[in-house]
């Protein structure tokens, strides 16, 4: 047979299916892939019985069913303020990690070259690679992992198209705030950027704090792409449904990627999101509080550990320490934790093109029941 060269000849598998492979392995509780053990609201999940049973089981439209899109219209004026055009402006996707790799596909061109803030999510890097991009990757370091802009603005050349964020930020948990959307703004604009905004997380903050969405800032909206996740909003990852908002001229490119990469996405699933979305639009706004019980149960239990930690700010995950434990490199340590404690976690140092020196840090997924968490942390606390 035919030898073909590897189009990603230094991609593996992702961490995540080996990490919840591991777990299955050693019946280790999992906390490392990014997934609720509980279900979404029952009224959501019966809603897509019921247009199963109505015979909505063909292709919905490539752009997603028109009364999925008015709620995610009318979702974006009311958390945003921001005017979305229900036609132009807005495609339902297979999943954000569809979205952002429709969107990469769209605009990167041989040799462009795409900044990418690590940690970062590790789809970016080969859709980048294969689209014939370049990526750029910038380190965010512990304790605060805050971008620094002028490191940022020294690394854009006259190749760079894209900066890729995330906020909330997986894995750190860090967000951004308004002066971070400015300095962005500022950057896109000096050197005519596109930005790529993955904001999945987007209800998953804490403190009372408010979400910095590209789509606040109005200048900024114009010249992005912003992509956000049903499953993680509604505990239904499992659901593969996103979408992604731009400015009419921007997502008629995307579209034309993503009408030859899905084309569409579960018709039952969207129709029942559209009407969860009209009865419900407060389920969004209970969501941050929703979440940081949690947080706050997992970290209070986890007190008694020799984990070290700082509150995460947002998403469903949280980082700690485990140098007073062991003093081994952070994959070694996500493996013994495994064999050891039967608890599954994250090394962040996968999330690095180059990690830092003496990187100690693994992220713990919190989106669990409570006794869920109560199991691992009484393993945990042993260590």
């Amino acid at each position: 047979m035919r030898q073909f060269d590897s189009k990603l000849p230094s991609t593996g598998t992702t961490i995540f299916t080996q990490m919840s492979e591991l777990a299955a392995k050693h019946q280790a509780i999992n906390l490392s892939q990014g997934f609720p053990d509980f279900d979404g609201p029952s009224e959501l999940l019966n809603r897509v019985g019921h247009y199963i049973q109505q015979g909505a089981n063909q292709y919905a439209p490539m752009t997603g069913v028109p009364t999925l899109r008015q709620a995610i219209q009318s979702k974006l004026s009311r958390c945003y303020n921001h005017q979305a055009d229900v036609d132009t402006d807005i495609t339902v996707t297979s999943g954000a990690t569809e979205a952002l790799f429709a969107t990469i596909s769209a605009f990167v061109q041989q040799g462009d070259e795409v900044i990418v803030f690590d940690p970062a999510y590790d789809s970016y890097d080969p859709a980048i690679r294969l689209n014939g991009g370049i990526p750029v990757h910038l380190a965010l370091l512990p304790p605060s992992f805050a971008i620094d802009w002028q490191t940022v603005a020294n690394a854009v050349t006259e190749k760079t198209k894209i900066i890729i964020v995330n906020s909330p930020h997986n894995p750190t948990g860090t967000v951004f705030s308004s002066n971070d959307l400015d300095a962005l703004y500022e950057l896109a604009e000096q050197h005519d950027l596109l930005v790529l905004s993955d904001e999945v997380y987007e209800h998953i903050v804490f403190e009372g704090a408010e979400h910095q969405s590209v789509l606040r800032h109005k200048a900024l909206a114009k010249r992005s792409v912003v992509v956000s996740s049903f499953g993680k909003t509604y505990h239904t990852t499992g659901w593969k449904i996103g979408y992604c908002v731009a400015p009419a001229a921007l997502m008629a490119e995307v579209r034309k990627v993503h009408q030859y990469l899905t084309f569409s996405s579960s018709t039952p699933m969207q129709l029942a999101l559209a009407d969860y979305l009209a009865a419900h639009p407060e389920h969004d706004e209970i969501l941050p509080s929703f979440y940081q019980q949690k947080r706050d149960f997992f970290n209070k239990a986890m007190s008694d550990s020799r984990f070290t930690f700082t509150p995460s700010p947002g998403t469903y995950f949280q980082l700690m320490d485990y140098s007073a434990i062991q003093d081994i490199p952070d994959s070694e340590f996500a493996l013994w934790l495994i064999e050891t404690a039967g608890v599954a976690a994250i090394p962040i140092s996968v999330f690095y093109q180059t990690p830092p020196e003496d990187l100690r840090l693994v992220r713990f997924c919190f989106a669990k029941q409570t006794s869920t968490l109560s199991a691992a942390v009484k393993q945990l606390v042993t260590l």
